[in-house]
């Protein structure tokens, strides 16, 4: 397969030949031009024609395909493809105009887990960030079976990856949001917070953050199904990103104003305030590394104590709500390297009006050199 493509080797070796520096730059002859344009070009790929034959493959049976020696990892390989071609916007919204986002919806539903998993993975990216593509998935129904993996796959690879699609597609999407609790997603995010899987955890505590900042109404829902209860629990887990994920979401009910005198926490405070109580008992503990690295963790034990007791916690009277030097501006290790030519060369020479002997060197500029 090597010997049909450009010779890569020779490439490389004529680039730098040419552009190394110890030769004056030379006019290219009609033959290296030749040269250099067939090789490039025998590498550029006609996305839009990839995307139509990936099209072609997946709205063919998969019985078809089978008999035909396709395999699901030749079907995963052309799901990576695909997803490499979507990352860009233009690319991910003619991917519907093209028939392409059909049959990819319908991989969701695939008899191989792993091909469920990297189906929902294509989704996600097409719908990041992409008012467009939300709206078409939306409208082929492509949140139903992305609901379906979530709640009940038996693969947790496949749930997990179904959540983050669901993630991408509902956030600033009011209609995807709102279908998202018709559809009792709130009742599958609980479980997900029961689940062995801590990546699975994350994805689900952090959607459920998005979501209660976004609405805080949904905290009754929230109280309704004993999410706070379960989210204490996570709030003392062994993974740092579990625990504040859970803190987040905490915190977003704390601030709810309908539940009380202590926010949307209701009847969990006294049990909120022993494990705010454990945190800062283990962050006391923590090596001055781990602090550092437990920055967030301390800000949101801070903010939880402050929000629910008025008053703040004892991290600020131990010193360790914010560290010294922690709030220091960066060093500035790059503005004397990338200083603007004219200004460092006249800060240098300014009041500067002893002669000297020794001799200075030309300022550096990036138009033409400064008169004699």
């Amino acid at each position: 397969m090597a010997k049909d493509g450009p010779n890569w080797d020779g490439l490389l070796k004529w680039s730098i030949a040419n552009s190394d520096g110890t030769r004056p730059t030379r006019n290219l002859s009609e033959e290296d031009k030749r040269w250099f344009m067939e090789a490039m070009q025998s590498q550029t790929v006609d996305v839009i024609k990839r995307m139509k034959e990936i099209t072609m493959v997946m709205q063919t049976p998969e019985q078809v395909l089978e008999a035909q020696g396709v395999t699901a990892a030749d079907i995963e390989d052309m799901l990576d493809e695909l997803q490499e071609h979507v990352e860009s916007i233009d690319m991910a919204n003619d991917l519907h105009s093209i028939g392409g986002l059909v049959p990819l919806l319908g991989y969701l539903k695939n008899s191989h887990a792993n091909i469920r998993a990297k189906a929902a993975e294509v989704v996600s990216t097409i719908v990041q960030n992409n008012p467009q593509s939300q709206q078409l998935v939306m409208e082929a129904n492509g949140l139903e079976p992305l609901l379906s993996n979530f709640a009940s796959d038996p693969d947790v690879t496949v749930r997990t990856k179904a959540l983050g699609a669901i993630s991408s597609l509902i956030r600033h999407n009011k209609p995807g949001i709102a279908a998202f609790r018709l559809a009792n997603g709130y009742a599958a995010l609980r479980d997900a917070l029961g689940a062995d899987s801590v990546r699975f955890q994350r994805k689900a505590l952090n959607l459920i953050q998005y979501l209660l900042h976004e609405n805080h109404s949904d905290c009754n829902v929230v109280n309704e199904l004993g999410l706070p209860r379960v989210m204490l629990h996570l709030a003392s887990s062994e993974d740092a990103e579990v625990r504040e994920a859970a803190l987040r979401g905490l915190l977003e009910l704390a601030r709810d104003k309908t539940g009380g005198s202590n926010g949307g926490l209701g009847e969990e405070d006294e049990k909120l305030k022993q494990i705010l109580e454990e945190r800062i008992k283990g962050i006391s503990l923590m090596s001055p590394e781990d602090l550092g690295a437990a920055r967030e963790e301390r800000q949101l034990v801070d903010s939880l104590w402050s929000t629910c007791y008025k008053e703040p916690s004892s991290l600020r009277e131990k010193g360790l709500l914010s560290l010294p030097g922690e709030d220091d501006p960066p060093p500035d290790v790059a503005s004397k390297h990338f200083e603007p030519p004219l200004r460092g060369w006249a800060a240098n020479h300014t009041g500067d009006s002893k002669p000297s002997v020794k001799k200075h060197e030309a300022p550096l500029l990036l138009g033409p050199s400064p008169p004699n």
